[in-house]
């Protein structure tokens, strides 16, 4: 290998190191303006198992395995998302904290996601 190969690969792996860290964005806790924006008419899922369904004007609708489980309502309070599946399951807030696709639904205060997911346009599952 001579001492332009040597350079050009070592650019090359410079360039791709850039794009990885730039493509790792952190997670940044969303406000509730930018929660109603990035879930309204969305689907937040694992791509495969389950999906909840944020629909327009508060209905929130809940699939497992291509099965329907449970309806309930979404609104946003003091910066955070919160869900109401009445007395069975109860309700939650939670933070939302977002890197690109991803969004982890956290408890008020937590490091922890207590739901991890990527957010997409809500559409029945096949």
């Amino acid at each position: 290998m001579n001492r332009h190969q040597a350079r050009a690969i070592a650019a090359l792996a410079c360039v791709i190191a850039i794009a990885g860290a730039a493509a790792e964005e952190p997670f940044k806790k969303l406000s509730g303006a930018q929660i109603r924006v990035q879930f309204t008419g969305m689907q937040l899922t694992d791509g495969a198992h389950w999906g909840e369904s944020y629909q327009p004007g508060g209905r929130l609708v809940t699939e497992e395995d291509r099965q329907q489980k449970a309806t309930g309502r979404w609104q946003i309070k003091n910066d955070r998302l919160c869900t109401d599946f009445g007395k069975d399951m109860g309700s939650r807030c939670y933070e939302v904290w977002k890197s690109g696709r991803k969004v982890e639904l956290r408890a008020p205060g937590s490091s922890e996601a207590s739901v991890a997911g990527v957010l997409e346009p809500a559409v029945r599952r096949r």
